[in-house]
């Protein structure tokens, strides 16, 4: 096994791990991130029936970055604020927030803070 393999499978263990965690808030839809080094992706989804209720990210088309811009945590502050008002349109204000792989830190803290900002509960 190389060392990128491992990489991969502690990466996959660490979503596991936390997917579990949130599942036992049943009944509320969950806020997930999927982050690149050059985008950010949120989505709210229903795993009750398996569907996408909202979703915001940097590559909107109405959204304000133009290309070449930096990815900064202002702009996934912003894709929180975006998800929030797109879940508030679908009256969804409590959501359980989903961090993947990804440390709560850097820009996934900076959706959540924005989403907060927005109007959603978590």
């Amino acid at each position: 096994m190389t060392a990128n393999m491992d990489k991969s499978a502690s990466r996959g263990n660490r979503a596991i791990r936390v997917r579990f965690k949130i599942a036992q808030a049943k009944g509320r839809p969950r806020l997930t991130v999927f982050r690149s080094n050059k985008n950010i992706f949120a989505q709210i989804v229903d795993d009750s029936s398996g569907i996408t209720l909202a979703a915001a990210s940097t590559l909107d088309k109405d959204f304000r970055r133009k290309p070449g811009d930096p990815f900064t945590r202002e702009t996934a502050r912003e894709v929180g604020r975006r998800i929030a008002e797109r879940a508030k349109a679908r009256n969804i204000v409590r959501v359980v927030f989903d961090r993947g792989a990804y440390l709560y830190h850097g820009k996934v803290q900076a959706l959540a803070e924005g989403a907060r900002e927005g109007g959603l509960a978590f």
